[in-house]
């Protein structure tokens, strides 16, 4: 849990500022390694020859994955510190660019079989454009493959705030190299699936995953290994 948490209009988190240290502990955490991206590539399936679109990639370690199981990725980023790791990682002829998740994308129409959207969308504010975009560069029939942090997390953590509402909330982190804020919005399990109706997309799957058998024993919060509520997961295809 953050060590504090602010529900006032504290800017988004600057990830050039701490890139290095984040990428860092998204290779070996619990819910970035263990947690959301096996659940990610699992709802990606067979991905052999597909075109993949990473939609906040990071520093590229999505990206990295599914190149291993032989798709053709792009991805981008709003951070360019990132951008670098990730080109770093995948080396200087990656598609790894700089964009804006709520901007205009730089790519063509019917550009993608598949994009995934991990722990990206829950930093914007309006969904709509955003999803009208990622439905513009998929294909007739394209999926998209989304996690967002678990909107019931916010009312478990939070009881006294308004579950209901479109809330800007800022929660701090240490990441080894001092507090960092990082700014989210919550909005309930209503609005989200509406929202992807509204934006054309049909739902296919919905999960809320056990960590990954292989999670080492020391990171799981419960003894047993249960599943926990964190992240909440979607596959969609555009109509």
């Amino acid at each position: 849990m953050p060590d504090s948490v602010s529900t006032s209009a504290t800017p988004a988190a600057d990830y050039d500022g701490f890139a290095a240290a984040y990428s860092a502990s998204n290779e070996n955490n619990l819910f970035n390694a263990y947690y959301a991206r096996p659940e990610m590539m699992r709802l990606a399936g067979d991905v052999a020859g597909l075109k993949i679109l990473d939609a906040g990639c990071g520093s590229g370690p999505m990206m990295e994955a599914l190149r291993a199981k032989d798709a053709v990725v792009s991805g981008f980023d709003l951070s360019p510190a990132m951008v670098e790791l990730a080109r770093r990682r995948l080396g200087e002829g990656a598609d790894v660019r700089v964009a804006d998740l709520a901007a205009p994308l730089p790519y063509p129409d019917d550009a993608f079989d598949l994009v995934v959207a991990s722990l990206s969308l829950h930093y914007v504010k309006d969904w709509a454009p955003v999803l009208a975009e990622l439905r513009r560069v998929l294909e007739p029939r394209g999926r998209l493959i989304v996690s967002i942090i678990h909107p019931t997390v916010y009312a478990i953590v939070y009881p006294e705030a308004d579950y209901f509402a479109l809330t800007q909330y800022s929660e701090d982190y240490d990441f080894g190299e001092g507090t960092v804020w990082m700014t989210y919005w919550h909005r309930p399990l209503q609005d989200v699936v509406n929202t992807f109706i509204d934006a054309g997309f049909g739902i296919k799957e919905v999960t809320e995953p056990p960590p990954a058998v292989n999670t080492p024993a020391e990171l799981l919060p419960t003894a047993d290994g249960r599943s926990f509520i964190c992240f909440l997961f979607f596959e969609l295809e555009a109509r």
